[in-house]
């Protein structure tokens, strides 16, 4: 349930989107500060039940959201987003706050300064409250971590709010304000995004500078709206030299979403012919939202996946080896304090020679070529984001064996290693109410047509669900 900055009864502060707090606070109608006390205390309420935050900071907040909202009543905002409350995912960087990467294997030495996404939102006035919650080094689609507790699913609890981005989408879901920031290098805000409900953009590689930079790693927006995520690139894709992988600056209208459908050439993608098998409820999400676009009078041609078994297995090869990378550097005593599946699956990257690891490089490349040739003669394609409805929260994956840990990606991954831009949103509900993501994806530097889709999507796809409600309060 959702209304504007009004506040008829209904929709309680904290619930409210970024750009109607914007507009609450502008018309003051509202102050930063009773935002952030409403928050608190909604998020009082739930962080017992789903454990989303890392180095959470109410007086550090209370502090910030006083002095926007005299800034508010001097009618003189910082930026764009002065006091709506944000939250960072714990991998990027946060001046004086340790990074522990999910794992607890991780020395705890607070950050020199904030990473370039961190610093962005601090500049524009966003309220920084909190960090959130991820997987041992992001390496997993899950709630699972060596040095976090749990985080589990507000949607339901015994449900996993997938990862890397765990904290960020557990927190959206459950209300933590309108904005989060995750990162994605093979799924990890989309997967996240698509099984708790929200809206996430995986943008292509370098339009949100990040550091440190790597192979397919961006930073991306969490929000429940299109509308919200769009504000955040605003912000986000600002310029910062510490990314050498970052593209030049664009002067992009993300305020421009309208996006006429007729004769757009769409592809939907379902059968992959690699991965964890695609479920009949998600697969039923996927073609009704295709029918929509094609209804709206768009294009849709059914396309084969793009992914095969060496290149999935390559990118295991690879990742495996970087990781044990990693592993190596510690002392055996230190490496046992990991998660047990993700030291087992990264044990194996010492067994694997050099001739191995490059030719799993070189599968990136491949998926870089496969990706443009499919997108030579299209707009925009539409797939899942995930093969199944839902798993366990307490599983490291959707099949919970190290030595298969990336069937589960074969719909996300590709688009990092293609950069493509790539958006989950919310399509549908299982038979239980759970909810069920759907992928769009973009050619590559179309992120403001992919969130313009998306954006017609929201428009398309039917009465949403109410977000969930905290035990003891449906």
């Amino acid at each position: 349930m959702h209304k504007s900055a009004s506040r008829e009864a209904v929709t309680s502060l904290h619930d409210l989107s970024a750009v109607d707090l914007i507009a609450g606070f502008r018309a003051k109608q509202f102050s930063p500060s009773e935002v952030l006390e409403d928050l608190l205390a909604h998020i009082a309420v739930w962080e017992p039940h789903i454990k989303a935050l890392y180095a959470f900071d109410p007086e550090g907040a209370r502090a910030g959201a006083k002095a926007s909202t005299e800034r508010w009543h001097r009618s003189e905002p910082k930026g764009p987003l002065d006091g709506v409350p944000a939250t960072i995912k714990e991998n990027i960087a946060t001046n004086g706050v340790p990074v522990p990467l999910g794992a607890a294997t991780t020395k705890l030495v607070p950050a020199a300064a904030d990473a370039p996404p961190a610093a962005r939102l601090r500049e524009a006035g966003a309220l920084i409250f909190s960090k959130t919650t991820m997987p041992d080094y992001g390496m997993l689609s899950s709630g699972l971590s060596s040095f976090h507790p749990l985080t589990r699913n507000p949607w339901d609890l015994s449900k996993n709010p997938g990862g890397s981005s765990a904290g960020a989408a557990a927190a959206g879901a459950a209300g933590y304000g309108p904005l989060h920031l995750g990162t994605d290098i093979g799924g990890s805000v989309r997967l996240p995004a698509c099984w708790c409900g929200l809206v996430a953009l995986k943008p292509s590689l370098g339009r949100i500078p990040i550091d440190p930079p790597y192979v397919g790693r961006v930073a991306g927006p969490m929000t429940r709206v299109v509308d919200d995520a769009a504000l955040m690139m605003s912000v986000l894709s600002r310029p910062d030299r510490r990314d050498g992988m970052s593209l030049p600056p664009n002067d992009i209208n993300w305020k421009a979403l309208d996006k006429p459908l007729r004769k757009l050439r769409i592809a939907l993608m379902l059968d992959l012919g690699v991965g964890q098998a695609l479920e009949k409820e998600v697969r039923e999400v996927a073609v009704k939202a295709a029918k929509a676009f094609e209804a709206a009078g768009a294009v849709v041609t059914e396309v084969p996946g793009v992914l095969t078994r060496e290149m999935l297995d390559g990118l295991d090869a690879f990742w495996r080896a970087r990781s044990w990378d990693d592993f190596a550097k510690l002392a055996p005593a230190e490496r046992a304090k990991a998660l047990p599946y993700i030291y087992k699956w990264a044990e194996a990257g010492a067994q694997l020679t050099g001739l191995d690891v490059i030719r799993g490089f070189n599968a990136t490349m491949a998926i870089r070529t496969a990706a443009a040739k499919l997108f030579a003669d299209l707009d925009y394609l539409i797939s899942p984001v995930s093969p199944v409805v839902n798993f366990a929260a307490e599983l490291a994956s959707p099949i919970n064996d190290p030595a298969k840990p990336f069937e589960h990606i074969c719909y996300t991954v590709p688009w990092n290693m293609a950069e493509n831009p790539a958006v989950s949103i919310n399509g549908g509900f299982s038979e239980r109410g759970f909810p069920i993501g759907v992928q769009i994806v973009g050619r590559r530097f179309d992120d403001l047509g992919v969130l313009g889709m998306a954006k017609a999507f929201e428009g398309l796809r039917g009465p949403q669900r109410p977000w969930p409600s905290p035990p003891g309060k449906d």
